[in-house]
């Protein structure tokens, strides 16, 4: 396998397993710290117990996420020590933060789960509101460090060396906020789908717990709050992508050639020059773009060939978030039907909701993907290519093989260990050993 194959594939296999945790570490503890507010206001045992419950789960995957990530910091010096040389000290700041935050999210974890007996109701329900706010404060500073490298700033070159570094301009580069909204927003919309859908597939299964409906409901709502979010932040993150990152857009929508009037283009095989079997919508990229049909829209025939995205890998990635992402508003809209009819609910949506966290995760690894492969052939746009940062070391295909045990060992842990909570949290309700109510302050 050559070195910048088994380099990507490598990053790439990290990533895709570390962002899942990521996600989840963002948005559990919102749900948490939702659930165990509506019990200090209802007193319903049930969201008692599913802050305990999901408490838990966000302890495990916390543990998972923490292990993962390090891995990761490990393999940007390891897999690409020239980009570390070059980029380290200029992207260093947003980094040593995302320490920071990681620590205080780790404190607070402990005091929360360590704390449902000492704390008065108020005061640990509190103790989550630092690590509702410092896991999206986390993502948000990794996620600074990647829009640097989608557009490079803060620094000059002369003679071939960085200089004149301005670590604060550097955090802020251009795409920073529509990546970090985008990004959180796509965290929020993950975690609630898969805690619903867990919650649908027990529904399914015949357990009419409070608990259950309950996870459902709290789960679902945070989806219908931030999925409209998301399309719209989505809407402006595409139009920044047209008018800042024309490569990464043509590779996006399979424009091959530079026009007014462009349609859209969905689906399809795309190659380097041309796309067969897709389905077009004429003039309605030109105005999703500029609101006016006639805009035009740039296509690789302005763009050097050496400095063209993949653009299969990208453009079907970019139809696969789209689309699951549709798939999901068709989910949240007849899930809404139901609770403004305030009908129970009924098994073809419970199914729909089960299925959501599949396609969720395919939006969030696909949005993902198109952030990676749009930035292609370079690892800094316009600073480094990916060919020139990675190491000359041997044995990267070994390490590849190697790291994937470990992803494959770490998620059947995880599988294993929610699956214990969720059984030992059911023999409770059904008269096992319960946790007990702190009393009310």
């Amino acid at each position: 396998m050559e070195h910048v194959i088994a380099a990507r594939a490598q990053m790439g296999t990290s990533l895709a397993f570390h962002i899942v945790f990521a996600a989840l570490g963002v948005g559990l503890p919102l749900l948490v710290f939702a659930a165990e507010g509506l019990w200090l206001r209802t007193r319903d045992r049930a969201y008692y117990d599913l802050a305990r419950v999901w408490a838990k789960g966000m302890a495990i995957l916390f543990a998972v996420g923490a292990v993962s990530g390090t891995i990761l910091s490990f393999e940007l010096g390891l897999l690409w020590p020239e980009f570390m040389k070059q980029a380290g000290g200029i992207i260093g700041l947003p980094f040593s933060l995302e320490g920071f935050a990681f620590f205080i999210e780790a404190i607070f974890i402990g005091l929360y789960l360590y704390g449902w007996e000492k704390l008065s109701p108020r005061a640990h329900w509190l103790s989550a509101l630092p690590i509702v706010i410092s896991g999206p404060i986390s993502a948000a500073f990794i996620t600074m460090a990647n829009a640097w490298m989608q557009m490079p700033t803060g620094f000059r070159i002369v003679n071939g060396h960085v200089t004149d570094v301005q670590p604060l301009v550097a955090m802020f580069p251009k795409p920073w906020l529509t990546e970090v909204i985008h990004g959180t927003l796509a965290a929020y919309v993950f975690t609630s789908f898969a805690v619903a859908s867990v919650c649908a597939v027990a529904w399914l299964g015949g357990d009419r717990r409070r608990q259950v409906s309950h996870g459902i409901t709290v789960a679902m709502t945070m989806a219908a709050l931030a999925l409209p979010v998301q399309m719209i932040v989505g809407d402006v993150a595409a139009r920044f992508d047209a008018e800042n990152e024309p490569a990464k857009f043509a590779a996006m929508e399979a424009e091959y050639r530079t026009q007014r009037d462009a349609p859209i283009t969905i689906g399809g095989i795309p190659t380097q020059d041309h796309i067969t079997g897709a389905i077009e919508i004429p003039e309605l990229l030109s105005i999703l773009v500029a609101f006016d049909p006639h805009a035009q829209i740039i296509g690789f025939d302005r763009i050097k060939p050496d400095d063209r995205p993949p653009v299969a890998a990208t453009h079907l990635s970019f139809d696969t978030m789209v689309g699951s992402a549709s798939a999901l508003v068709l989910v949240v809209l007849g899930w809404l039907v139901f609770v403004v009819r305030r009908k129970p609910l009924i098994r073809p949506l419970g199914l729909a909701i089960a299925v959501s966290a599949p396609l969720a995760l395919l939006a969030l690894e696909a949005g993902w993907f198109v952030t990676e492969f749009g930035r292609q052939p370079w690892i800094a746009r316009g600073l480094l290519r990916t060919s020139d940062a990675v190491t000359t070391a041997p044995g990267i295909d070994l390490q590849f093989y190697g790291f994937s045990i470990i992803y494959v060992v770490l998620a059947a842990m995880s599988w294993w260990l929610l699956r214990r909570v969720d059984h030992d949290s059911l023999q409770a309700q059904r008269g096992g050993p319960s946790s007990p109510i702190p009393a009310a302050s």
